[in-house]
């Protein structure tokens, strides 16, 4: 059985869409003046870092967008059911112009357009093409999610990193580090409400679940930002070192979890090495399985590195120039990130919605196939309408995300409690 996993596009989507627009444009106009005042005063390093960075990120991001069109381009009747809804990729020439706007690193700019214009068209005039609306929405804040861990986090830390070093802050880094941190914190809280849109009481959840959800996230990946900055001021060269230490046990480690997000060998590739990019800063689940374990193994080894990066600071760190902050930064760093642990566990204990996956007694699901029919059973939505597009990238996140599997007799136990109530 066939479901589509979308609810009605509303007003607070298309505000959503706007805030998005915008904040990229803005964070790309803040990294573009920063890198214009690297140039204009000689810091050739640093001007070099930054672009080298907004470069990355971009190609990055236009390379999922690309995969993704031509993986929707292969789905049944994909071109079709979207082609009355489409603003800039419609016709014959649709493939051609959206290749053109991937090589000149627009086609996540004319992503959000389209979703801005398909959202207005749903919205405000009433026109149909809600579910393909709220298609765009969900890969746009997928994409959103790894341009910040692709340009935002390492951005941050270069910022923090050349105050640390400089023993200054000019107008214009202030002005990058609220632009990176308004970048994540949005992120993080555009992503989970995504996700979110995937649970069939989607309405009833709090807000409160996000704001749980933001502080955990933003007190856990603060401290990772400083160490790393900490560690960058005092042995700036052996930053790539460390680096090219974790990133590929990271990514050897997303290898071994068996992701199976992206259609292809090579999108998926890519997939698994962004995933250790992310991961060098913040933990997101990526596989089903024991999600505990995974969060355990992971937070415990970014403890162990971030405390020899902190200790290595303090121990190189000019003792003159950190006097008036290092006792704060070696008390508050290990601080936060407890409380943001602390955060994540209430979480998961009282916030966090579970959409129970039954098992069999070997451990395997009762779906071999590895079919939507628990999603289609715990996360149908308010149009279940086989003929629209299936979103089924985001769709596996949320599952993944959400639910838990039990064995086929805690089922039963589950379902005869409920059968009480």
């Amino acid at each position: 059985m066939d479901c589509s996993p979308f609810s009605k596009y509303s007003w607070l989507d298309f505000l959503f869409s706007v805030i998005g627009v915008c904040a990229y444009v803005f964070d790309v106009g803040s990294d573009m003046w920063v890198a214009k005042e690297f140039y204009c005063h000689g810091e050739f390093i640093w001007f070099g870092v930054l672009v080298g960075l907004m470069v990355l990120s971009s190609v990055v991001i236009q390379m999922f967008s690309w995969f993704w069109f031509k993986y929707d381009r292969d789905l049944e009747n994909f071109e079709v059911k979207t082609a009355p809804e489409n603003f800039l990729f419609c016709g014959q020439r649709r493939v051609k112009v959206s290749c053109c706007l991937h090589v000149l690193q627009l086609g996540f700019f004319f992503r959000h357009l389209t979703a801005i214009w398909q959202g207005f068209r749903v919205w405000w005039r009433g026109q149909q093409g809600s579910e393909y609306a709220v298609y765009l929405v969900h890969d746009l804040s997928m994409l959103r999610l790894i341009e910040t861990f692709c340009e935002s986090a390492p951005q941050l830390t270069l910022m923090a990193y050349i105050m640390l070093f400089t023993n200054q802050a000019r107008t214009i880094q202030c002005v990058s580090v609220v632009a990176s941190t308004t970048s994540i914190a949005w992120m993080v809280v555009d992503y989970h409400r995504s996700l979110r849109s995937f649970l069939p009481d989607k309405a009833k959840q709090a807000w409160a679940s996000s704001v749980i959800y933001f502080l955990w996230n933003l007190l856990l990946i603060a401290p990772r930002v400083a160490c790393v900055a900490l560690f960058t001021s005092v042995l700036s060269h052996y930053i790539a070192l460390h680096f090219l230490l974790v990133w590929p046990t990271l990514v050897l480690w997303a290898w071994r979890q068996g992701t199976d997000f992206m259609d292809s060998p090579a999108g998926e590739r890519l997939y698994r090495a962004t995933i250790g990019l992310i991961w060098y800063f913040s933990w997101f689940n990526v596989a089903e399985g024991s999600t505990r374990v995974r969060s355990i193994i992971y937070h415990s080894f970014m403890i162990a590195d971030g405390a020899i990066l902190l200790v290595t600071w303090w121990y190189y760190r000019d003792t003159e120039l950190t006097q008036s902050y290092a006792i704060i930064m070696v008390l508050v760093i290990p601080v936060c990130y407890t409380l943001g642990l602390l955060l994540k566990t209430l979480y998961y204990c009282y916030f966090h919605p579970k959409l129970w996956r039954p098992q069999d007694k070997r451990g395997g699901k009762l779906e071999p196939d590895g079919s939507m029919s628990v999603s289609c059973m715990a996360m149908s939505t308010q149009t279940d309408t086989p003929s629209e597009p299936h979103n089924k990238r985001m769709a596996r996140h949320a599952r993944i995300f959400y639910t838990a599997g039990v064995d086929t007799s805690e089922m039963g136990q589950i379902n005869r409690r409920e059968g009480k109530t």
